[in-house]
């Protein structure tokens, strides 16, 4: 933890301010070791391996604790980077370009592994914060460690310990997995200081009725309740059997005859991914495969979020013609924590 992290924060608790209470092991600008408190309710966190700890698994409700054991668990091992992660991050967060972080105060929702994380912070953020629930933050703090304007976090999204600090807060990924994805977009928002702005990409309903109906039966009573290390090896069939089709089939048919490819099932997330290398394609089947929780939003619930938070010209579209990803201002300062 890098101790300009304090000026962010408060107390998920109580809203007051949080200090460095001790500090018994530091390496460089990192505090590895120590404990923050709350000046008003006398509240304490550990710093652990150089993670403040506002929240622990095992505190947690029941779903949300076993769809953070999983996603620690997949980021911990899929921590591999790709040249691609760029156009595929700025694809889910469109129209927002790597321009639009400079000098700017940011909140990531969700960080997994780190790897937006870094991207945010290589664009020119002035602060970037990674925000997980999971394990995976011991892997984002091994990759962005050496990066001075990044900082990781592991806490709650429904109790985030920060004051309305920020210039932008993104989550891609991740509000579709939690059991309330409505109120994590809500905690999200309400961390956005007034004229700043906020986005978000989830899963869509509409055109995904096949995973609905078929694939995620399959996830909810069996796959997700494996053990995480006999599912890696099981969905390597699945996955094998995506990448054959992307490699010989979709990529090579939309390179050649894009007409034709158009016809072709679930075209234009098959062909998003088909220049992806196994690894990765391994680790998106798993990320389906391993999660407990996963809602599949509609367009019409998606917009009602970005209404419901008094949003101002926000734009929403059709990601892949499988998700949703959105962009909208901060007007005022009227959400609800």
């Amino acid at each position: 933890m890098k101790g300009r992290l304090l000026q962010y924060l408060s107390c998920p608790t109580c809203g007051g301010a949080i200090i460095l209470a001790s500090a018994s092991e530091s390496e460089s600008e990192e505090i590895l070791t120590g404990q923050l408190s709350c000046t008003s309710c006398a509240r304490t966190w550990p710093i652990v391996r150089g993670v403040p700890r506002f929240a622990a698994i095992e505190t947690v409700a029941k779903d949300k604790a076993a769809t953070a054991t999983s996603f620690g668990w997949q980021w911990q091992h899929f921590t591999q980077a790709d040249e691609r992660y760029e156009q595929q991050f700025l694809a889910w967060i469109a129209p927002v370009t790597p321009e639009f972080f400079k000098d700017k105060i940011v909140l990531e929702g969700g960080c997994g592994k780190g790897r937006h994380t870094q991207l945010a912070a290589r664009w020119g953020a002035i602060d970037v914060i990674g925000v997980d629930l999971s394990a995976a933050v011991e892997t984002a703090f091994a990759a962005t460690r050496e990066l001075p304007n990044v900082h990781i976090v592991q806490a709650d999204i429904y109790a985030l310990p920060f004051a309305v600090v920020f210039d932008y807060v993104f989550s891609v990924g991740v509000l579709h997995h939690l059991p309330d994805p409505r109120g994590g977009f809500k905690s999200l928002a309400s961390r956005v200081k007034p004229g700043g702005h906020i986005s978000a990409w989830v899963y869509g309903a509409e055109n995904n009725e096949w995973i609905t109906r078929w694939v995620n039966p399959l996830r909810k009573r069996l796959t997700s309740r494996m053990n995480p290390r006999t599912l890696l090896q099981l969905s390597k069939l699945p996955a094998a059997m995506m990448f054959a089709a992307t490699k010989l089939i979709y990529g090579p048919v939309n390179r050649l005859t894009p007409g034709v490819a158009r016809h072709l099932f679930y075209n234009d997330y098959l062909k998003a991914i088909a220049n992806f290398g196994w690894r990765e394609q391994h680790t998106i089947v798993f990320d389906h495969l391993v999660a407990p929780t996963a809602f599949y939003i509609s367009g019409a619930e998606f917009a009602d979020w970005w209404r419901e938070i008094g949003a101002s010209d926000v734009i929403t579209g059709w990601h892949n013609r499988n998700s949703w990803r959105g962009f909208g201002r901060i007007s005022s300062k009227t959400i609800d924590d």
